[in-house]
Parts: structure tokens; C-alpha cells; sequence
């Protein structure tokens, strides 16, 4: 076994598979940091709440006030930097970091492909992706490989093919296969967009939007890395992204999937696309086909990165599967539910009435929310019980500072789920002032009244 670890540790592959990746993520990134800006949402969701939602661990991670605007300056300069592959070890880290600092800022922003790109940016602080076709490089002799060990490439595979398989395995549910939930509610309402609007109100649309996307998440890693069916996988990653960017709002996050979808390709294909962008920018190729096989040194430190890489996997094996460790209904309590490759799988709405009471005399009285929380805010917070523990821990902290004692909390909440009655979602009768976060199961909420069955 060790022999086997140790000969497959030595295969090389070409290095242009990394830099090609390595652009291409970089350019992803800078467009949307400037996205972000241009959008206004810099300002809407981290400097105009009185109130952030943290997460758990992270409670001191908070905007900086007009500040913020330079964390996304550097973020997006670590973003260029990584793209031209000029100072690239330090680049990449200040990326990880600014960027991941962004998205704790606010749980109320959580999305799936934010989390994609802060560990994938993890990932590459430990791989030469600047060893071919980078300023690094073309400056630096020593710094110059044309060749870097095959489970470069292959983590960054293997990390992809994660990501969809876990996203497949998360839609083998009933309310996705056999109620077509919840694309059923969603498809109807995109009417309006030209040439395939007029099918989405048709339920063979919806289910069989269901049973493709299930079945694409669970095949396409396997279809992309083998040869004969390469070019067609790859077809079916544009269609497939480009029909979601299309009919939901979600961002830079299928981009990002068609051009990491290229990590799959042979080198030859990565050399003809770093020779058209050097035909494109006037730089010397050849400069970089050197022949020479990068090798990390020293020993300790070879040692160090395999720990490290080996480490992420494992964590990002098991960590998708925590949910398991709850009881209940993991998209009614959500326990579970993040960082754990959960794409669109629910539409879940609440609602969610704070009543602060007076311990001693009873005296009591309800909070409008709109007095501390955006509409964004209210809405994500309505319907997720650690948000809504949180909101109720600030409003304890709040009515503190304007002379109030004896505070008990208490919510009057209802949530709906993939289209179902709404029903009580929070025990009214459970003081929250009492409840403190933890990775405990909250026994506070109230179980869920159906069943769905599945992963």
C-alpha cells in the first residue's frame, strides 16, 4: 500500500492544467468582487444593518464599518495577483482570507458556491498553480515547471467531483423525486423568459428537471473523467449551469462550475489555450516548456503539505454527514444543513413575532423587526432557528441598554415548507434568554409534522 501511495505521489503531469485554472479562477473572482460593488451590495448588506448574524465560533468576525470597502479592494487585488501568477504563495492566502472574512461577516449571505470558493482557495495556498505561465515563472528561473505532481490536478478533481456528488446524493429525497419539490413552486413563476417560459408551468417539466438534476450532480465527475465521453460531459456542465444561471438567481456560481470544468482535460487542451492567450498578450510559450518537474523541498515540508491536503479531504468527507448525529427532519431544523453541498433543495418561508416579557411583573410587549433587521435579514432569520436565537439574544442586549430587567424572550413563529400548511415551528412556551448556542441539538424546536424520506 505504501509503495502504491508513494509511486502515484511521484507521477508528474503538465503544468499548464494549473495555470489555465488558475486564470480562469482568478478572472471569476475579480468579476465578482466588482460585481458585488457595482451592485451596491457592500453598502445593503454590511454597512446598512444595525445587526449582523455571526456564526457560531465566529461572533467577532463583524463588517468594519466603511472600511470594509478596502477588505474587498485587497480581496479583489489578491484576486488579480492570483490570475497573473505574480507573488502568487502570498496572493492566494490573502485571497483565502480576505474573502472568507467577507463571507462570515454575515451568515444571512451564506450561499454554497461562497463556501466553494473560500476552500477551494484553501486548497490552492498548497498547490504550484504559478509554476507555469505566471509572472512568478517568467521572472524567476527557479520558479519555473513545466511539469507539477499529478494530485495537484487531481485534488482539485476530486474536490469538484465532491461537490456534485454530495449535491446528487442531497436530491435523493422524496420531496425532490416524487413531488418534484421544489422546483414544482419555483419553475411556474419563470413564465416570462423567452423561447422555454411557456413549459415551466408543465408538470413533466418539473419532474423531469428533478430526476436530471439528481442524476447530472451523481454522473457528471464520471462522465468528465472519462476520455471518450469528455467533450460530451463538458456540453451537458455548459447547458446544464447556463439553464440555471438563467432560471435562478444565483450568481457567479455557475460560471465557476463550466471553468473549473476544464481541470478535467487532458494537457494538450490547456496547451492550446495558453498558446492562443500568448498569441493574444505576445509572451514567449516556450519560455515556459522547460522540460523541468517541479519537486517540493524540503522533505519536512513535503511532508507538511501532505498532512495538510490530506487533512481537508477527510474533513470535507465527513463534514456533509453531520447531520446524521441529529434527530428530526434535516431541512426543518437545518442542523446540519450548511457546508454540506445543500443546492436548492427547499423553498422554506416563516414567520417569526418576538414577545419580550417582564419576569417579574408580566408586563410585556411585542418587537417590530423592522425597527433592527433588513427585509433580507427578517426573511432568512424567520425561518432558521439559530438565526433566530441569536436575533433574540441581541434583543435581550438591546432592551438591556434602555433600562429594562428581568427580560424573558419568547417567539410566536410559523414555518412552511416546500409548499406545505404552515404549522408552529418554535416552542412559544421556551424562554430564549434561557437557550445558549451550542452544537447541540435544539430541543426547542417543534418537530416536524410530515415525513421525508431519503439522504
Amino acid at each position: 500500500m505504501k509503495q502504491i501511495v508513494q509511486t502515484y505521489l511521484s507521477k508528474k503531469t503538465e503544468a499548464a492544467t494549473l495555470a489555465v485554472f488558475r486564470i480562469l479562477f482568478g478572472l471569476m473572482m475579480v468579476w465578482s468582487v466588482i460585481r458585488f460593488w457595482y451592485n451596491g451590495w457592500i453598502e445593503s448588506l454590511y454597512l446598512e444593518p444595525k445587526f449582523h448574524f455571526s456564526y457560531y465560533g465566529f461572533e467577532w468576525v463583524k463588517p468594519i464599518g466603511d472600511w470594509t470597502y478596502l477588505l474587498f479592494i485587497l480581496c479583489g487585488l489578491a484576486a488579480i495577483l492570483v490570475t497573473i501568477g505574480y507573488k502568487y504563495r502570498m496572493a492566494i492566502i490573502i485571497f483565502f482570507l480576505s474573502f472568507t472574512y467577507i463571507e462570515l461577516m454575515d451568515k444571512t449571505t451564506y450561499l454554497n458556491h461562497y463556501y466553494f470558493v473560500s476552500v477551494l482557495s484553501f486548497l490552492l495556498i498548497f498547490i504550484p498553480a504559478n509554476a507555469y505561465f505566471s509572472l512568478d515563472a517568467k521572472w524567476n528561473a527557479k520558479k519555473r515547471f513545466q511539469f507539477v505532481p499529478k494530485w495537484n490536478v487531481d485534488a482539485i478533481k476530486l474536490l469538484l467531483a465532491m461537490v456534485y456528488i454530495y449535491a446528487g446524493l442531497a436530491k435523493l429525497n422524496s420531496d425532490w423525486l416524487l413531488e418534484a419539490l421544489p422546483l414544482k413552486i419555483w419553475l411556474p413563476s419563470k413564465a416570462h423568459i423567452p423561447v422555454i417560459g411557456e413549459m415551466m408551468g408543465y408538470q413533466w417539466v418539473h419532474y423531469a428537471f428533478s430526476w436530471f438534476g439528481a442524476l447530472y450532480d451523481l454522473t457528471i465527475p464520471f462522465f468528465l473523467l472519462f476520455k471518450p465521453t469528455r467533450w460530451f460531459a463538458f456540453f451537458f456542465v455548459v447547458v446544464f449551469h447556463i439553464m440555471t444561471g438563467i432560471l435562478f438567481n444565483i450568481g457567479m456560481f455557475p460560471y465557476i462550475m463550466i471553468v473549473s470544468s476544464l481541470i478535467f482535460f487532458s494537457g494538450g487542451v490547456h496547451h492550446r489555450i495558453v498558446k492562443f492567450l500568448a498569441n493574444i498578450f505576445k509572451i514567449n510559450k516556450s519560455l515556459f516548456d522547460n522540460g523541468v518537474q517541479f519537486n517540493l523541498k524540503p522533505r519536512f515540508r513535503k511532508k507538511l503539505v501532505y498532512v495538510v491536503v490530506t487533512l481537508f479531504f477527510v474533513i470535507q468527507l465527513l463534514l456533509p454527514w453531520r447531520y446524521l448525529t441529529y434527530p428530526g427532519e434535516l431541512f426543518w431544523t437545518e442542523e446540519g444543513y450548511r457546508f454540506s453541498w445543500r443546492v436548492m433543495l427547499m423553498e422554506k418561508a416563516g414567520y417569526a413575532q418576538f414577545k419580550i416579557v417582564d419576569g417579574q411583573s408580566g408586563a410585556w410587549f411585542y418587537v417590530d423587526n423592522s425597527d433592527f433587521l433588513t427585509p433580507f435579514q427578517e426573511k432568512q432569520m424567520s425561518f432558521q432557528p439559530d438565526f433566530i436565537l441569536e436575533y433574540a439574544h441581541y434583543l435581550k442586549k438591546h432592551f438591556e441598554s434602555q433600562g429594562h430587567k428581568n427580560i424573558e424572550i419568547y417567539v410566536e413563529s410559523q414555518v412552511t415548507l416546500n409548499g406545505r400548511r404552515s404549522t408552529d415551528y418554535i416552542d412559544p412556551t421556551v424562554n430564549l434568554v434561557g437557550e445558549k448556542e451550542s452544537f447541540h441539538h435544539k430541543k426547542w424546536i417543534i418537530p416536524f409534522k410530515d415525513e421525508i424520506k431519503g439522504i
